[in-house]
């Protein structure tokens, strides 16, 4: 194999078997000589990737876990099967690592070959998932491009549906994505508003990254997820739902994710909290919890519960 590089690479892709390598065997996959081998070996090391040696007569080579994360050399399968399950993670599968998940998705489908995006396109739009996801549905695509464009500072457009429906087009500086309960938010300073946006992410279509680049501007919050919460609470919605639950206020928060808050009030007894325009939230929470419970505000809740209750009721008659 006269080519330096590709026989490097054909080593590496041996030794990340993990199985011991005689050096001869080594040598004749190669087709190089022994004294050859060891100075690909000593490349390697060179490199980061921790590889073992045994001299004498049984000797040879074994690729070990090293202190650090070196390159990884993947075949298009293991290429195709790390992308579908970043995608699954970011999409919320896996809770806490959503925002890992598109970094990382990013940076493998950036290198992907058309060939192979296709095929982990395909893998995603005909495979449905047993368990809902609990959010809105994200394109694991719209999420790579704006990743991107955070991480390189460059300017994005894509279209924009507003709460109350409207349409637009923006043009922002895109400065962090933000994974909360379930949904995802694009942090950016709007260049023709002239202000600090959060968007819901499954509201925006079409991005596109411009090439123009930009310098980040001081966000006004101690960070992305913070802004995003703080704009969130802002929001005028039409009820103040308070409501005693017996469970423990650790399981409640779990329940309710970041859409509410929970007071401890005993070691088995809490306040839910929420801010809502309707109450399918709340009572999803509450019957997720499973727990007895005390409705406090607002009346309208206590209708709506006992309705819903009714309904169930004579579903099951």
């Amino acid at each position: 194999m006269a080519n330096t590089s590709a026989r490097m690479l054909r080593l590496l892709s041996l030794l990340q078997t993990h199985r011991f390598w005689p050096g001869g065997e080594l040598a004749d996959r190669l087709d190089v000589s022994e004294r050859t081998l060891r100075r690909d070996i000593d490349r390697l090391r060179e490199l980061g990737y921790p590889v073992d040696a045994n001299r004498g007569v049984a000797g040879g080579y074994q690729l070990r876990s090293g202190a650090a994360m070196p390159p990884l050399l993947v075949d298009d399968e293991e290429a195709v099967a790390i992308a579908v399950g970043l995608r699954t993670a970011a999409g919320g599968a896996i809770a806490g690592i959503e925002e890992i998940s598109v970094r990382a998705l990013t940076k493998v489908i950036q290198v992907m070959p058309p060939r192979l995006r296709r095929r982990v396109d395909a893998l995603q739009t005909y495979t449905v998932p047993a368990v809902a996801g609990g959010g809105p549905t994200v394109e694991a695509s719209v999420l790579t491009v704006l990743a991107q464009a955070c991480r390189d500072d460059e300017r994005l457009r894509f279209d924009y549906t507003a709460r109350e429906g409207e349409q637009t087009t923006r043009l922002v500086e895109p400065h962090r994505l933000v994974s909360l309960g379930r949904r995802w938010y694009l942090v950016a300073w709007d260049a023709e508003r002239h202000g600090w946006r959060s968007f819901r992410v499954d509201r925006l279509a079409d991005p596109v990254l411009t090439g123009a680049r930009f310098r980040q501007r001081e966000l006004p919050a101690a960070d992305a997820a913070t802004y995003v919460q703080e704009r969130i609470a802002s929001v005028p919605t039409r009820y103040r739902v308070r409501v005693t639950v017996r469970a423990p206020s650790d399981v409640v928060k779990r329940a309710v994710w970041d859409w509410g808050t929970v007071e401890r009030d005993g070691e088995h007894s809490c306040t839910l909290v929420m801010n809502v325009d309707t109450f399918e939230w709340p009572a999803f929470v509450l019957a997720t919890v499973g727990a007895d419970f005390t409705v406090i505000e607002p009346p309208e809740l206590r209708d709506y519960l006992r309705a819903t209750g009714e309904r169930f009721l004579d579903c099951v008659k």
